[in-house]
């Protein structure tokens, strides 16, 4: 195999989305309902599957907690029953095929307990081997300005790199708190960036101080977009976390051991030309809802 081909994506959906709450008692909020823009509804995990099928991808991981395994192996290696089947108009027994045939593609993944989204990404370790893979958001869904799709724009350049990639967009010094933020030297300016640092949810005084990306206003910043290409190493530095107990906020994160393949290895950032819809809170999932099937 190539050394830069790229065949499998891990979507980690293990959390409980204390976010949308009492909702997600009841739902996943990977599992909540959006209008794509040929009108149907369909869970937000389809949506990112789609995503990542279109560029190229042929193996896609869902890393779930066991209590929700049933759901997931449910909704995509599982017909309807035939009463149900029968009742369906013949556009959605198309569709209802084609989610088999996307199911078939989607491996199930457990996640023992819920330790932090670092830990979920490092229970895709077995499955995904010494390969780069597709790291996306559960929680995210994506449109492109450009005829390419926003992961097929981030496999491109990981490609003309071979190091692992990190999506970016550009966002405010006040939503600072809520985001991953990246800083580094530019390769082609307001596209490629050589990332020198990556830190989680910073302040705006640290931000100001630390995460400066040169030409760019003094109160906006690259935050992660939500798409990451990575190399297997980032295992490495996740288990070393992980087996010494490191944890952040009570977690096992992800962005310090992305910070950590950052320096081992080099990193780039990639301003994606798109827009990328966040479905992991209440007023954005509403915004998305809106704005989704019209962009």
């Amino acid at each position: 195999m190539q050394k830069n081909q790229v065949r499998k994506a891990v979507i980690p959906v293990a959390g409980f989305g204390t976010r949308l709450f009492p909702a997600t008692k009841v739902v996943k909020k990977e599992l909540f309902p959006i209008i794509d823009r040929d009108g149907r509804a369909k869970p937000v995990i389809i949506a990112i599957i789609e995503e990542a099928i279109s560029s190229g991808i042929t193996e896609v991981g869902i890393v779930v907690q066991p209590d929700d395994q049933e759901v997931f192996v449910d909704l995509l290696k599982s017909p309807p029953k035939k009463e149900l089947f029968d009742k369906l108009s013949l556009q959605n027994k198309e569709y209802s095929r084609y989610l088999e045939d996307l199911g078939s593609k989607v491996t199930i993944l457990l996640q023992e307990e819920q330790l932090g989204y670092g830990h979920a990404v490092f229970c895709a370790k077995d499955w995904v081997q010494d390969e780069p893979f597709l790291l996306m958001l559960g929680d995210h869904v994506y449109a492109s300005d450009i005829e390419k799709s926003c992961a097929s724009q981030l496999l491109d350049v990981y490609k003309q790199v071979n190091q692992s990639v990190v999506s970016l967009t550009t966002k405010p010094a006040e939503i600072l708190h809520t985001a991953g933020c990246v800083t580094g030297v530019w390769q082609e300016l307001n596209s490629i960036l050589e990332v020198t640092q990556l830190y989680e949810k910073p302040t705006i005084e640290y931000a100001q101080q630390h995460l400066r990306v040169e030409g760019m206003a003094e109160n906006e910043f690259l935050c992660i977009f939500g798409l990451y290409l990575l190399t297997p190493k980032i295992f490495d530095f996740l288990a070393e976390r992980i087996n010494q107990n490191f944890r952040e906020r009570g977690e096992f994160q992800l962005t310090s051991s992305l910070d950590r393949l950052c320096q081992e290895e080099g990193m780039t950032g990639y301003i994606v030309k798109g827009k990328c819809f966040d479905t992991g809170l209440p007023d954005t999932y509403r915004q998305t809802m809106i704005d989704f099937k019209n962009f």
